[in-house]
């Protein structure tokens, strides 16, 4: 027992001094990485925080939406339009508040819709609420296309350049760091990481407190958390919020990114999208939801790029063609090899961690396998009372 515990302990000190060194390489990137990589990555950690937030309330509290891209867009027409220029002659006018809180209001409005939605969405579950959170797809398309003053209609409007008390994400001003010129996505690169690191580190907490444990519980043995107090309604409804908050920062940083905003970008194919980026990454995981992110943002931007190198890429099949065939391909191997997503790679460190159990030291009589105890959910559902 003592040499599995060593190398255990090992394997654990292996881990963290790769994340040290994977944290320090992200740091020193924009030193050495050119502007598509910068670029790749900002989009990508974009990405990440929106699909936490859809991991958050499908992945750990069960509830399946196809309304994500419409939180998206809330969030980023809500930064256009609030850090817009006030000046009409230079297209759909704003308020011209600073970016900053534009990107604060963008979050808290977001939150805001999710939470006038979240009574309807926390009477559905399942198949039903997939079905209903459609309309808000439609609806929020209808309105972009609609409210040409706020969202610029059919052709969309542009998206401020992001600044923090006068510090500027931008090209305009120099900035040298180690003699290598900081521009817009250098900045930008540091700005997604900490904004990820935040997200993350807050994910993270939210599913290991009692509200995490009440998502999980909720999804997987609804009439137990009801019987043990939990307030089924209550907890699909805070998983919503959150997931709407989410979808705010990251439709505001998807601004930022692409530089303007149009109703395509937010289609239910975009909705599509994230539902494959937790599945592929791993369902109910912070992990997960960072890798699925940056698979399935990557692997066309990648293709586009790359795609001559591949045999039949551009020739037989656009390079957008073959994107689509390989993360479709992928999310079937994903599927059949590893249904837990990628995060269970990492994972499989964990799961062969040696107990410390004397059951496990000690031969079973008659060669029997211990019969595990009950949990506390399956003695709560045996006690509900039949409805």
């Amino acid at each position: 027992m003592s040499d599995r515990l060593q190398k255990w302990d090992s394997r654990l000190l292996v881990t963290r001094a790769l994340a040290v060194l994977g944290v320090l390489l992200l740091l020193v990137a924009p030193l050495y990485l050119e502007e598509f990589w910068l670029r790749l990555g900002f989009t990508a950690c974009g990405a990440a925080i929106g699909a936490l937030g859809l991991n958050i309330l499908t992945g750990a509290a069960g509830q399946l939406s196809l309304a994500h891209a419409f939180f998206l867009a809330v969030g980023a027409v809500t930064y256009s339009w609030l850090a817009g220029d006030p000046d009409p002659a230079i297209g759909p006018t704003g308020l011209g508040w600073p970016p900053v809180v534009a990107m604060a209001m963008a979050i808290v409005v977001t939150a805001a819709v999710g939470l006038l939605v979240s009574p309807i969405s926390s009477r559905l579950s399942g198949l039903y609420l997939g079905i209903a959170s459609l309309a808000l797809v439609f609806i929020g398309q209808h309105l972009l296309a609609t409210l040409s003053g706020i969202t610029g209609g059919f052709q969309g409007r542009s998206a401020p350049t992001f600044s923090v008390f006068g510090f500027e994400f931008s090209n305009q001003s120099e900035l040298l760091v180690l003699g290598v010129p900081f521009g817009r996505y250098e900045r930008l690169w540091y700005l997604g990481l900490l904004l990820l690191a935040v997200s993350a580190w807050a994910g993270r907490n939210l599913l290991k407190s009692r509200h995490g444990r009440a998502f999980r519980m909720i999804r997987d043995k609804e009439l137990a958390a009801a019987v043990s107090g939990i307030s089924v309604r209550r907890g699909k409804q805070n998983a919503f919020v959150v997931s709407s908050a989410l979808a705010g920062l990251s439709g505001a940083l998807f601004a930022i990114a692409i530089g303007s905003i149009a109703p395509v970008s937010f289609s239910l194919d975009v909705s599509i999208q994230y539902l494959v980026m937790i599945v592929i990454g791993g369902m109910g995981t912070v992990t997960g939801s960072i890798l699925g992110a940056a698979v399935v943002t990557a692997l066309p931007i990648l293709t586009q790029r790359y795609g001559g190198v591949f045999p039949l890429v551009g020739d037989v099949v656009s390079p957008a063609a073959a994107a689509r065939y390989l993360y479709g391909g992928a999310l079937i191997a994903v599927l059949m090899l590893q249904p837990r997503g990628l995060a269970a790679v990492a994972g499989l460190v964990r799961r062969r961690a040696p107990s410390n159990s004397a059951s496990e030291a000690r031969p079973i009589a008659g060669g029997r396998a211990p019969v595990d105890p009950p949990t506390d959910t399956d003695a709560l559902e045996r006690k509900a009372p039949i409805t």
